[in-house]
């Protein structure tokens, strides 16, 4: 059966193109009776699947200002006080949520249905030992869990926000923190110096004070091990200072909120972490109060604060940070429960999904299967992605890592609903890796087609893609952390307006919310292509091709309810390539005539066997209505 549908869509996509049109509006109104205006097959909101979606991650504070009244945040002083220096890269911007709301047309019309925004609750605004001070535009050094930092508005706008997105039909997902907060808690071994060593478990046990030979404390208390994390044990546990003696400074003593949190019983109390072996899961990572997650009240508690979240403001998911440093028992009931607790007040689709700064799938899949999460960022594919479309690594290895998706298998998960990316705000810019394989003076068009490439391959393999702010405008960045944190808006850093964008002439010196920008067009039409498919969104994802070099890599994406399938391609290669898919048949599909969706490519049937034969040009990427299922 040749789909007629599949063909026109794929003529007006190639049509628009030659003309050098978007498939965007510029409409400002907002009308609460539909959903996004994009996107037709979307179902409303709280009805939808995250599979259904094309997130957005930004750093509010680098997005755009919508309320330059609220830059220090209602604080005097200088930026060591306020935080507030649009010219350093470590300080305050000025980028708010007034800012969202005044470009959700922008991120509308890219094709944008969930927003992700990095961490809004009110923090302490500067930190560090002197003379390495920096500020917490990023959001994770929280003091107040109940609130919106001043710096981003207030909680009213973030109901505006939520209202006025979801009546686009976008939602909007929390970054949120379980494992620390604000570096507020002090020792008295360590003052005067900037980094407390790690004490372990062994040498500092909870009934000792200051190390195994010291005095009895917390007597009856038997260790936070699983078997032991009940309220009745952890009553036994009174003092703070099995390592350290800390302490709260008198002017911080009641700074967080809720109010248990200024209590050092809460906390591990441990000094700083290695990131390695036991103190990954105890110690302080740049000197945050690494909480107590194991006592029975800290579980309680941030169950009570994130809930509240979903109950006041309506929010659509978590993403939950630093995943990996928490003890595994914490999640299996904290996931469970707030997802449940979501789907009481009308939402069973709740999003939640955690960081493990992971490529590997076996590590990654272990949160899915024993702390019950439904999705982990997939640094698996990030890491491919960048090994196969920068490196030139054989597309074999594409295969091969799809094929480990049987790991994530659960009652509550599949591969599906992992958020694959290329690039963030902590590793560094997909665009950046493209400057540092192939240099800063790198040809446009060649580096133009690896990233469509490379988005391609994210929206139309499995998974929940996820685009980061200021990547659609071709940003690059100068490597991982700070330097890859870009102002959107008019920025006044000087190393970041030094920087090259891809696919235009502009600087971050200039607003970049060029809607003809080449690669904001493209992801458009990609988002276009991903809603009017279900197979492309839900669909089971089967490998056709793949070479032991750089070149071709084909599957299909089958819609089981419908039995329509796609075939996918992409050319890795610096020249054209060709590849014969033989396995079709045996996938339980019959090839079509081709008929050309997106991209560029040539598929053309064997009549005899069954059997297509693609020829792709030099980095190029193809999407076909081809095939229908048996």
């Amino acid at each position: 059966m040749i789909f007629a549908f599949f063909i026109a869509l794929g003529t007006f996509f190639q049509g628009a193109e030659a003309h050098g049109q978007s498939l965007i509006s510029n409409s400002k109104e907002i009308d609460p009776k539909i959903t996004n205006k994009n996107a037709p097959h979307l179902l409303p909101v709280k009805n939808r699947p995250i599979k259904d979606d094309v997130i957005y991650f930004m750093l509010p504070d680098r997005f755009y200002n919508g309320d330059p009244a609220n830059d220090r945040g209602g604080m005097a002083g200088s930026r060591l006080d306020h935080g507030f220096d649009p010219t350093h890269k470590a300080f305050y911007h000025g980028g708010d949520l007034r800012g969202v709301i005044e470009k959700l047309d922008y991120l509308e019309d890219l094709g944008v249905s969930a927003i992700w925004m990095a961490p809004i609750f009110k923090n302490k605004p500067v930190q560090g030992p002197k003379g390495q001070e920096s500020a917490a535009y990023h959001g994770y050094w929280i003091t107040d869990f109940t609130r919106i930092d001043p710096h981003f508005g207030s909680n009213q706008d973030l109901k505006d926000l939520i209202r006025l997105a979801h009546a686009r039909g976008i939602k909007v997902i929390f970054d949120i923190i379980t494992n620390h907060t604000a570096d507020v808690i002090q020792y008295q071994e360590c003052q005067g110096e900037n980094i407390c060593p790690y004490r372990s478990l062994a040498d500092y046990p909870y009934t000792t004070r200051g190390d195994r030979d010291g005095p009895a404390i917390n007597p009856g208390f038997m260790g936070d091990d699983p078997r032991h994390q009940t309220p009745g044990n952890f009553a036994r546990l009174t003092r703070p200072d099995w390592a350290y003696r800390p302490f709260v400074p008198e002017a911080e003593a009641d700074i967080k909120v809720p109010q248990w949190l200024n209590d050092p019983i809460y906390y591990h109390n441990r000094g700083e972490t290695t990131f390695r072996g036991e103190n990954s899961l105890y110690g302080d990572f740049a000197g945050l109060d690494d909480l107590f997650t194991e006592h029975p009240r800290a579980l309680d508690g941030m169950i009570e604060i994130y809930k509240f979240w979903i109950k006041e403001f309506g929010i659509d998911g978590f993403r939950i940070d630093t995943v990996r440093h928490v003890n595994m028992a914490f999640w299996q009931r904290f996931v469970p429960e707030i997802r449940a607790y979501a789907a009481t007040l009308g939402n069973p689709h709740f999003y939640v999904f955690g960081e493990v700064y992971d490529p590997d799938p076996k590590a990654l899949s272990q949160f899915v299967r024993d702390g019950k999460f439904p999705a982990v960022l997939d640094f698996g594919f990030q890491s491919i992605a960048q090994k196969v479309l920068i490196d030139g690594a054989p597309t074999q290895m594409l295969a091969d890592f799809f094929a480990a998706d049987r790991l994530y298998q659960s009652d509550w998960s599949d591969a599906g609903l992992l958020p694959t990316f290329l690039g963030n705000h902590d590793m560094g810019r997909f665009g950046h890796f493209l400057l540092k394989k192939f240099g800063a003076d790198a040809d446009d068009e060649m580096l133009l087609k690896r990233l469509r490439m490379a988005h391609a391959l994210m929206l139309f393999a499995r998974g929940a893609p996820v685009i980061y702010s200021g990547d659609e405008q071709g940003f690059t960045g100068d490597g991982h952390d700070q330097d890859a944190r870009e102002d959107m808006f008019k920025s006044k850093v000087a190393v970041y307006n030094d920087n090259r964008l891809i696919g235009s002439d502009a600087s971050t010196a200039e607003d970049n919310f060029d809607p003809s920008h080449p690669l904001y067009r493209s992801l458009g039409e990609f988002a276009a292509l991903y809603r009017a498919h279900p197979a492309l969104r839900r669909g089971e994802q089967i490998s056709h091709f793949a070479a032991e070099t750089a070149g071709i890599y084909a599957f299909s994406r089958i819609d089981v309810q419908s039995g329509a399938a796609l075939l996918v391609a992409i050319n890795s290669a610096d020249t054209p390539q060709n590849a014969r898919l033989s396995t079709l048949k045996a996938s339980g599909i019959t090839a079509d005539e081709p008929g050309l969706l997106l991209g560029d490519g040539q598929a053309v049937r064997d009549a005899a066997s069954g059997d297509l034969q693609l020829h792709l040009p030099p980095l190029s990427f193809a999407v076909w209505g081809l095939y229908d299922k048996e």
